[in-house]
């Protein structure tokens, strides 16, 4: 499996896709390749609020917390050798 699919499988693009293949390989790169900054970063872009509102009160819930519980698992630890 390339890095992408693994990514997209992190990122459950299947049943809520929101990247594009492009999009995925520019944070892959962009986090040199290191599949777990790569994900951290992009769930923490799924994250963004995603409510909607639409006239006649119907509104959909934001389900961001879903996606920052998934990030907590790829957050870096921030530790580094001086």
């Amino acid at each position: 499996m390339g890095e992408i699919q693994e990514l997209k499988l992190i990122l459950r693009e299947e049943t809520s896709p929101f990247f594009t293949d492009e999009e995925i390989a520019y944070y892959l790169n962009k986090n040199k390749n290191s599949i777990n900054d790569a994900a951290y970063e992009c769930l923490l872009l799924k994250a963004e609020d995603d409510s909607i509102a639409l006239p006649g009160g119907l509104t959909l819930a934001n389900n961001s917390s879903y996606w920052l519980r998934l990030a907590k698992k790829y957050k870096p630890n921030g530790s580094r050798i001086l």
